[in-house]
């Protein structure tokens, strides 16, 4: 009763600072482990040799190059908005609802926060986006915060129903008290109340204000509200009536509402293998700087390592250089080193050959088996992403139906993902695939357009209509 009494008499932000400490020592641990910290503490503070070849990075990144930058074009990712049905004012909505969200995209370079956000979803275990409307440029912004900094509540055991987030980050205390503790402007769309107390109050007569301040936005489908300092500068009605932020998983855990990293099943391999590869680099460095070995000997004193040094041994004493490779002892460690490699790309689900290696020549055939588990592996982000990225495409679409001028409806606010080709492909053979299918009727001109990459397939539907116009004129 005193613990459940002492939470309610919290504020918010003291809530969080308490809250989900096993997920962000994890998010930290995987963030150092991909930055290179991969030797255990204790043995990271020795003097020796500890010697890193960073794999995981090269695994997460070359997961994240198959997933969103495939073979034939420069992004993986293609949206497209089909009618929900076959009237013309239907066709007119999908046309106008994806050419507004084509221009969001690249008013906020999509492509490239795409990318960044889906490494940092593999190394953390989570990613997240943010849709607002910026007051000032009168247009839809899309971010991707730091899931460090977020935290979520669901309702009862459906962990698909989040009924409020919040969002913790820190800002410089002059800008802190510039926004939210004169009453000025703070960020679209929340205006700081008349009156608020100023934020170098909470720090007591003659403390010195703090350098940052943490700012926390608590969002709720109907109500939002702003603490800076730990104390709340803001509570007003949600100006969206939605949550505007997508928390994915990398790769979901079931009855789970954080995700799972990439790294840890790979992290293991990946330290015996530093640690393989360390010592075999200490033997080979012994080997090029050989050990006298002295026998019968009981004092060292007259003996000098010098170059053309002669030394006078006693009687039943021997001199000899320890070789360290003999008998094939390299060849023993060069093979336990290929064993762990290969358990590594195992678990990592990446195969050598995702790597550029093409042993013997293999066929396209050949090859497509061995990237099979890398196949697998994006299939499954993919799934996650695609169903990420249509809920952010909604939201994208509400708030131009709320803000942006003129007012056109969006509504049913669907939208399709087309990803591109994991490998590479004869794009002749699908040109003429699709030729056929749209030939005999199974596949309309869009749905081709989209299949074969093309990013605006109305416009350009648009453009072979004008191309066919004048050619007929100069006939």
């Amino acid at each position: 009763m005193m613990a459940r009494a002492t939470q309610q008499t919290m504020t918010l932000p003291e809530q969080i600072r308490r809250m989900d400490g096993e997920r962000l020592r994890a998010y930290a641990d995987n963030l150092a482990f991909y930055n290179g910290e991969q030797w255990p503490a204790s043995m990271a503070r020795s003097r020796n040799r500890r010697l890193v070849f960073n794999y995981a990075k090269a695994i997460v990144d070359k997961t994240a190059s198959y997933l969103m930058t495939p073979h034939g074009g420069s992004t993986g990712v293609n949206l497209a908005v089909d009618p929900e049905d076959e009237t013309p004012e239907a066709h007119e909505r999908a046309i106008a609802a994806e050419r507004a969200l084509l221009s969001v995209y690249d008013q906020n370079n999509l492509d490239q926060l795409d990318f960044d956000t889906e490494i940092d979803a593999a190394v953390l275990g989570d990613g997240a986006y943010k849709v607002t409307w910026d007051a000032a440029e009168r247009r839809v912004r899309v971010s991707a915060p730091d899931v460090q900094g977020l935290f979520a509540w669901w309702a009862g055991d459906d962990v698909s129903r989040v009924w409020r987030v919040a969002s913790r980050y820190c800002i410089d205390a002059e800008a802190a008290r510039a926004l939210y503790g004169d009453g000025s402007q703070a960020p679209s769309p929340v205006r700081v109340r008349n009156g608020a107390q100023p934020l170098a109050a909470h720090a007591g007569e003659g403390a010195r204000a703090p350098s940052t301040v943490e700012i926390v936005e608590v969002w709720t489908a109907v109500a939002f509200e702003l603490w800076a300092g730990g104390a709340r500068v803001e509570s007003r009605e949600n100006p969206y009536g939605f949550i505007p932020y997508v928390i994915f998983p990398n790769i979901r855990e079931p009855k789970k509402f954080w995700g799972a990293s990439d790294l840890p099943p790979i992290k293991e391999p990946v330290r015996e293998l530093n640690r393989a590869l360390t010592q075999l680099s200490m033997i080979l460095e012994l080997s090029g700087n050989p050990i006298a070995v002295l026998e019968n000997v009981s004092e060292s004193n007259d003996i000098a390592v010098v170059p053309w040094a002669v030394w006078e041994l006693p009687e039943r004493a021997r001199a000899y250089l320890l070789d360290l490779l003999q008998g094939g002892g390299v060849k023993l460690h060069a093979d336990y080193v290929d064993l762990v490699y290969r358990a590594l790309h195992d678990l990592g689900e990446s195969p050598r050959t995702a790597f550029g290696e093409n042993r013997a020549g293999l066929s396209g055939i050949a090859l497509n088996v061995e990237l099979d588990p890398l196949l697998k592996k994006v299939a499954r982000k993919r799934l996650i992403r695609g169903a990420a990225y249509r809920r952010r495409n909604e939201m994208i679409l509400r708030i131009l139906e709320q803000y942006a001028e003129p007012r056109v409806s969006h509504a049913p606010y669907r939208s399709r993902i087309a990803w591109g080709s994991v490998l590479p492909l004869d794009r002749s053979r699908m040109v003429e695939d699709e030729r056929a299918l749209v030939a005999a009727g199974i596949h309309s001109r869009r749905r081709a357009a989209d299949n074969l990459g093309v990013g605006d397939p109305e416009a350009e539907f648009v453009r072979w209509l004008e191309e066919r116009r004048l050619m007929g004129d100069g006939d």
